[in-house]
């Protein structure tokens, strides 16, 4: 997954990497900030992510305090938390989505999983996305529809507000207020297929009749506005249900004997410029599946719906999903885990953001501290622990580097109770590492950057006793009759570990079915 300018992150990696305290990489900072002469650097549209290295707020008013986390380690990271800012106005209507649009626990607090017979999935074939607010965008155009005027009523300056705090027909909507519902909104003219954010296309002067701009004031009209973006808004066309209803089908997955359901995977079948393609991977059902395709190359991954399944993909949201492991490639933007329970996360990553999960593990190389937002309980982190020929190569092209790393200090962005009891980190004793089942070529025969020392001394003291084990072997003078009762005894005691945990379905899923399997293009 491609992030913003590689070669620059790679640099600003070691460049924070080489700073020896907190002092020396706030001037780096500052130097970087000049360089760029003012020009606010924002995150990608859409994430409410706290902005790295101090982004300069727009013009209205002063920024937003910064994100604070806890826990705080030390005093340089209260430090370089105060350094860290967000849009004021776009911070505004993040906090209002978030306390009016909520997803409805109660169906997975009744124990609705899936594969279950009254489990209503997304499907392929154009039917509804049922009522899952994480896939129906029809929902979301009509939650902004209903809210429209109480989000620019909230973006509104003060004086453009009544005595009752309302709006009045003569109230003017302030550019930087439609900057603001960029973070929402975006769009393109006629048949057109370059998007812009709103701010853009509201400015445009043939625009200016319908949405009531007037160049004197610098500012919009808000009834006008308001009428003009209700008359434009539709239903997102690359979006995931445009991807589900008529996206590319992908026979990536295969049908599992003794399950109703089949996995349904898709390529969105719109290609705009600036746009992510999608690609969604849903009810993959006790299988391995791996792939390493041009498709994934830049994609938005989507995985939802998961249960019991090993999936890899080297090239991401991960929804719902239960008892599976994730091994992604690097990702050059964010991954966002929510509503899992019991998964194992195995990535590389600029970002790692988790929410409403219950019991899942995160093996991370980040350059930013994983956010923890509401709703999640004992997760655990880890470093990074495994590696395939092509890692580095890929890292690079997404610009991540192995330094630095912040794996261990991930950020509480939520207020509620017991929180300080939502994460851990992963004990040396229960840390084991992670192979990776396939041959390709590349030059990565190690974990990059390695193990922080705790985690590198107990996996010596394992290797070091199964070296003693394999030596006592060796000499105890067995005969050939007698080695080969014992080997026999050990694949027998092996094969019974491997049902008992579970484990022979990964294993018997690595091997390829009978007569090859059938692959889509892509």
């Amino acid at each position: 997954l491609l992030g913003p300018d590689p070669q620059r992150r790679l640099r600003w990696a070691e460049t924070e990497a080489a700073c020896a305290c907190p002092e020396e990489l706030e001037r780096e900072r500052s130097k970087a900030r000049a360089q760029r002469a003012g020009g606010a650097q924002a995150g990608p549209r859409g994430s409410p992510a706290p902005a790295q290295g101090g982004a300069q707020p727009r013009p209205k008013g002063e920024p937003s305090p910064g994100l604070r986390g806890s826990p705080a380690r030390s005093d340089s990271s209260l430090s370089r938390f105060s350094q860290l800012s967000v849009d004021t106005l776009q911070f505004l209507l993040f906090l209002y989505i978030q306390q009016l649009h909520k997803v409805s626990l109660r169906r997975s607090l009744l124990g609705d999983e899936w594969p279950s017979p009254r489990t209503t999935s997304p499907s392929l074939p154009g039917k509804s996305a049922g009522g899952n607010k994480n896939w129906n965008d029809q929902e979301h155009r009509a939650f902004v529809q209903s809210h429209l005027l109480d989000m620019l009523e909230l973006l509104l300056e003060p004086e453009q507000l009544s005595a009752s705090s309302h709006s009045s027909p003569s109230s003017l909507v302030s550019r930087e207020a439609v900057c603001a519902l960029s973070f929402l909104l975006e769009g393109s003219v006629g048949n057109s297929r370059m998007v812009l954010p709103l701010h853009e296309l509201a400015l445009w002067q043939h625009c200016h009749p319908h949405n009531g701009f007037s160049e004197g004031a610098g500012a919009f009209s808000l009834p006008r506005l308001e009428s003009w973006l209700r008359s434009c808004l539709t239903a997102n066309p690359v979006g995931m249900s445009a991807c589900l209803r008529a996206g590319r089908k992908l026979a990536w997955a295969q049908q599992v004997e003794g399950t109703t359901r089949r996995a349904k995977v898709a390529c969105s079948a719109r290609v705009v410029p600036e746009v992510a393609p999608m690609v969604i991977l849903s009810q993959v059902y006790k299988q391995t599946l791996a792939k390493s395709s041009e498709t994934l190359v830049g994609a938005h991954v989507r995985i939802h719906r998961c249960n019991e399944s090993f999936i890899y993909l080297l090239s991401v949201t991960i929804e719902k999903c239960q008892n599976s492991t994730f091994v992604l490639g690097p990702v050059g933007t964010l991954v966002h885990v929510h509503g899992c329970d019991g998964v194992k996360v195995i990535v590389v990553c600029h970002r790692l953001a988790l929410s409403s999960t219950t019991g899942c593990t995160f093996y991370t190389l980040t350059p930013t501290q994983p956010l923890i937002l509401s709703g999640n309980q004992a997760a655990s982190f880890a470093p990074f622990h495994t590696h395939y020929p092509m890692l580095e190569d890929h890292m690079a092209q997404v610009g991540l580097a192995t330094l630095p790393n912040h794996w261990d200090s991930p950020m509480l962005v939520c207020g509620d109770s017991g929180a300080a009891d939502a994460f851990r980190l992963l004990p040396p004793s229960d840390f084991y590492p992670f192979v990776i089942p396939f041959e390709m070529e590349g030059d990565t025969t190690e974990t990059p950057g390695g193990l922080p020392q705790p985690y590198q001394e107990v996996l010596s003291r394992r290797q070091q006793k199964v070296q003693l084990w394999q030596r006592m072997v060796k000499e105890a003078g067995l005969s050939k009759e007698q080695r080969k009762q014992f080997q026999m005894l050990v694949e027998n005691k092996f094969y019974e570990w491997l049902v008992q945990t579970g484990n022979r379905q990964q294993l018997d899923s690595l091997v390829p079915p009978h007569g090859g399997s059938k692959q889509a293009a892509g």
